[in-house]
């Protein structure tokens, strides 16, 4: 379908890439081409990965885990960006990774317990965009696209990962809200969750 009348015309003057050869220029980034396409959940080389942070959203999934108490979990973040924020459980999609596999994976790496999708409830979409990246190199930031989900646990996991959080605690919603260490993008979630929820 073409664009409405005119459209194209401010589609010209206002995308950057229309004044020059786009093309050629990703031509210019080349990127590890071993095989045609990647399995689900294979992880790019670093410098690939750089390349996608730099140019290109993430698209990702976070988790706001409930007790049956109602308190939510929540870990100080090792890693950038937002280190050394509490923030919720989540972690990206993988090319050719089906959302339901994503979350699977997602909450077994993050809870240390594989849940599937279709025992969370869908929240929104939501935008996280930072001036960090995890590489720590100044001139670019991270753009994430966020589809949240909330997950109430019928029993607290034995023990959680460590590999991206550590100082896991468990809050009331209202402690979520007002506590300074809590990332607002985090804080976010809180504020469109109506009571209802679904059990895992």
């Amino acid at each position: 379908m073409r664009p409405a009348h005119g459209a194209d015309k401010i589609l010209a003057s206002s995308c950057p890439w229309n004044q020059f050869n786009w093309r050629f220029n990703l031509e210019k980034l080349p990127m590890n081409t071993s095989s045609d396409d990647r399995k689900p959940i294979a992880w790019l080389e670093p410098q690939d990965f750089e390349r996608v942070v730099r140019f290109t959203p993430l698209v990702s999934i976070d988790i706001v885990v409930r007790s049956k108490a109602g308190h939510v979990l929540l870990g100080r973040r090792k890693n950038e960006p937002a280190r050394n924020s509490f923030f919720v459980p989540g972690g990206r999609i993988t090319k050719n990774e089906s959302l339901e596999a994503a979350f699977k994976r997602i909450t077994a790496v993050e809870l240390g317990i594989q849940i599937e999708l279709n025992q969370a409830r869908f929240i929104g979409v939501y935008e996280h965009i930072y001036k960090e990246n995890v590489f720590e190199i100044e001139g670019f930031g991270t753009h994430y696209i966020v589809l949240a989900y909330e997950l109430i646990l019928s029993e607290a996991p034995a023990s959680l990962p460590t590999q991206q959080h550590e100082d896991y605690v468990w809050k009331m919603e209202r402690e979520v809200v007002d506590w300074p260490a809590v990332h607002e993008y985090t804080k976010a979630y809180f504020r469109a969750v109506p009571p209802e929820s679904v059990h895992a």
